[in-house]
């Protein structure tokens, strides 16, 4: 699915947002240093930021035309968006969390390819389902936020640093995971990453960005 995101200017604090491009790839890894602009451009993808001026569009929806007017709220965007921090809710169950904002692509897909069996099986956390968020590894969380994402039928998957907050070990473990996602659910991704070769075997295309700008 085709992502063009044009026209783009966002004021930032030292610098602003500013690229024209169209990203068709599955899997598309983000990098560039901190403060460089990537999670912003990710909020703005998600309709999280408003920008003084864009057009964004993925596939056939125009989600963002500020000449035009046009701003989808991001509840009605159908993007999974898992940040850095995971946003899950430390007070309710890891079913609770993963059926936050679930939404089957129809009436008939309930128990299809984003339904609740067949996401909790395929990231193989259904012996996860009635514990408490707070008492899970790192692995664990990511995991469940992942299985949030998907649940809500997303036609885009914005992941920010997805490894950043795992150890060595952890990291060897949830790449399969993402792997598997790519290729069960057919998901686009975008992925912001400090390190791309922790997940080059994931993705299609590398976009480097420098003082909120792709370079390469």
């Amino acid at each position: 699915m085709k992502l063009r995101l044009n026209r783009i200017s966002l004021p930032l604090a030292e610098f602003p947002l500013d690229l024209d491009i169209t990203i068709s790839e599955q899997v598309t890894a983000l990098c560039g240093p901190s403060g460089s602009g990537k999670t912003s451009l990710l909020d703005l993808i998600a309709g999280l930021r408003r920008p003084k001026s864009a057009f964004i569009q993925l596939g056939d929806q125009v989600l963002t035309d500020t000449a035009a007017g046009v701003s989808v709220p991001a509840r009605d965007r159908r993007i999974g968006y898992v940040p850095q921090d995971l946003a899950l809710f430390p007070h309710m169950s890891v079913r609770r969390n993963l059926l936050y904002g679930h939404k089957p692509k129809n009436e008939s897909d309930a128990a299809g390819l984003f339904g609740f069996a067949h996401v909790v099986e395929v990231l193989e956390i259904e012996s996860l389902t009635e514990r408490n968020v707070g008492i899970l590894s790192g692995g664990e969380k990511q995991r469940i936020a992942l299985g949030r994402a998907l649940l809500s039928s997303p036609k885009l998957l914005l992941l920010d640093e997805p490894l950043a907050s795992l150890d060595r070990a952890l990291k060897a473990k949830i790449v399969p995971y993402l792997t598997r996602i790519r290729d069960e659910f057919h998901v686009p991704m975008i992925l912001v990453t400090h390190c791309i070769e922790e997940v080059f075997p994931l993705c299609e295309r590398t976009l480097h960005m420098e003082r909120g700008r792709v370079t390469s």
